[in-house]
């Protein structure tokens, strides 16, 4: 997901005010109901809505400002009280071992920064990209380790320091008399959100989150073959997680834009080629532009409407690289309109020939001609 306060379109400095006056006019945009054309509005307008809960609410919005997306989802977020007073990770916890049991003594869960949230783009590819591979350039706006303080979120001079009320564990242990008895259940510290170190100076630039969004570019490689829907996947290539914690994945939507010629059948290509009558009739030989080039393709006399030739192995490549598939080329016979006196004489006496009945509407010169005289 997209920084919350970019979908909102204001600054990290915006007051209550300013996020609900924001996230009204946006909504108006965004929802479903003023873009049905758009099949991805339903899904940005629950991403802006889930931006204006978190930032509206001052608690998770300073959990975000701290550790991002992270820090207002799972775990970090809080969650539902127990009858007992403690979440319900603590009792799912106690009865499995995840981080304690009665009478203490469980395992305890990892510290130290979160992963850095996944991210995601849609990039726009030419039908021929999406065909034969390319390698494109992918633009976003992403949290990386800030330079200043390398990543630590401690400002110059100095270094983040273990946690007093944890020891640098980044939980702390509690407790509990329950009907059941004793629990001893552990919960993120407090004091440092779980990462077991503090900042008693942050660093300016990054004000202690270890991180700053910059404008970063990837050279992504398309392989040959995908379609719109396809999705790569970029691993450690998403958002930097806050003050030194690994980064999140990259996930790359793909886009391809329409042929004015040829559309995809699977890894079959589709095109149609107008012939006239006389050319289906009498057969003829046609330049084919093609993806690779132009080919020659034979039109046999008395080719049907509809026929379809099929060009071996000039489709799109297989993603498992096992060759590519067929070009199927249909023929569309086009019938003539607009005929002179001279054209319509000419089927007229074709049709003659060939005891057909035809219609007609006056007939050619020829045939005015004789009925004047007859």
């Amino acid at each position: 997901m997209a920084d919350y306060y970019e979908l909102l379109g204001v600054s990290r400095a915006a007051s209550a005010d300013d996020l609900k006056k924001a996230y009204r006019r946006r909504a108006r945009e965004l929802h479903p109901d003023a873009n049905p054309d758009d099949p991805e509005a339903e899904e940005r307008f629950k991403e802006l809505a889930k931006a204006y809960e978190v930032l509206s609410d001052d608690q998770q919005r300073a959990r975000y400002d701290r550790f991002g997306e992270a820090g207002v989802s799972g775990a970090a977020s809080g969650g539902a009280e127990d009858l007992f007073g403690s979440g319900l990770g603590d009792i799912f916890d106690a009865f499995f071992g995840g981080s304690g049991g009665f009478g203490g003594g469980g395992r305890r869960g990892p510290s130290g920064p979160p992963r850095g949230q996944d991210m995601e783009v849609v990039v726009d590819l030419t039908f021929e990209q999406a065909v034969f591979g390319a390698e494109i350039p992918v633009g976003l706006k992403l949290p990386q380790p800030c330079a200043d303080c390398a990543g630590t979120g401690a400002g110059e001079g100095t270094q983040p320091v273990t946690c007093a009320d944890c020891n640098g564990s980044g939980q702390v242990r509690r407790v509990r008399q329950s009907v059941l008895g004793q629990m001893v259940t552990t919960a993120p510290c407090g004091r440092c959100g779980g990462l077991g170190q503090v900042i008693a100076t942050p660093c300016a630039t990054c004000r202690g989150e270890g991180r700053v969004t910059v404008d970063k570019t990837y050279q992504v490689e398309v392989p040959a073959g995908v379609d719109s829907g396809a999705t790569l996947r970029l691993t450690q290539r998403g958002a930097a997680g806050p003050r030194g914690g690994a980064p999140g994945d990259l996930y790359v939507h793909i886009r391809v834009a329409p042929h004015a010629r040829y559309e995809r059948d699977g890894v079959d290509l589709v095109t149609r080629v107008p012939v006239s009558i006389a050319q289906a009739s009498l057969g003829t030989r046609l330049d084919l532009p093609t993806l690779d080039g132009d080919e020659e393709l034979s039109i046999p006399p008395g080719t049907q409407p509809g026929h379809e030739f099929v060009l071996r192995h000039r489709g799109v490549p297989r993603l498992q690289g096992r060759g590519r598939g067929d070009l199927r080329v249909i023929v569309d016979v086009v019938v003539p309109t607009n005929l002179t006196d001279a054209e319509t004489d000419l089927l007229q006496r074709f049709a003659q020939g060939r005891h057909e009945e035809v219609g007609s509407s006056g007939g050619g010169l020829f045939s005015r001609i004789k009925s004047a005289f007859s």
